[in-house]
């Protein structure tokens, strides 16, 4: 998906929702947009639901789900039971207004195709992190953010400069 596109229906909206809500109420910020923005374009190029290995899909060997990413406990580092554990509150929310269960298992699946609960996932994991989130255009404190969430196995640093500049100008008006 284009990534401006891709903020104003998936990111925008999520994150309005989601500062909206008296559960939640986690203020949308610039930095917070960026941030979420560039995770996604860093995992799947605003692209894949489901994670793609060697150029195809592999059914029976996908372990990350959503733009984000998002895996299981037994799938990988960025398990979604981080945020169960975390954020029940505001997860529990989220979930009670999409109408989808809480267990780790409902979670998994659905994130790949309920946009709305994987950018809430995604942000509901960069906000159970206590340090202050990076400034925009710190993109090496962007980074490290990233790293310390994501847990990626291969990080690619040579790609995150131009996420996070496609980040930056789709959220442009």
């Amino acid at each position: 998906m284009e990534p401006k596109r891709f903020f104003r229906t998936i990111v925008q909206p999520t994150l309005a929702m989601m500062e909206a809500h008296p559960a939640i109420r986690i203020p949308v910020t610039p930095k917070g947009n960026v941030l979420v923005m560039t995770c996604a374009g860093q995992e799947s190029l605003w692209k894949s639901r489901r994670q793609i290995r060697i150029g195809q899909y592999h059914p029976q060997s996908v372990g990350a789900r959503s733009y984000w990413q998002m895996e299981s406990t037994w799938g990988g580092p960025v398990a979604i039971n981080d945020v169960i554990q975390d954020t029940p509150r505001q997860l529990f929310a989220i979930c009670e207004d999409l109408e989808i269960p809480t267990d780790e298992l409902s979670l998994y699946e659905a994130c790949a195709w309920n946009d709305t609960l994987a950018c809430a996932l995604a942000r509901l994991l960069l906000w159970s992190d206590p340090a202050p989130l990076p400034e925009v255009g710190d993109k090496q404190g962007s980074w490290d953010y990233y790293r310390r969430n994501w847990k990626p196995g291969v990080p690619h640093p040579s790609t995150w400069s131009a996420r996070y500049d496609a980040s930056l100008a789709a959220m442009q008006p």
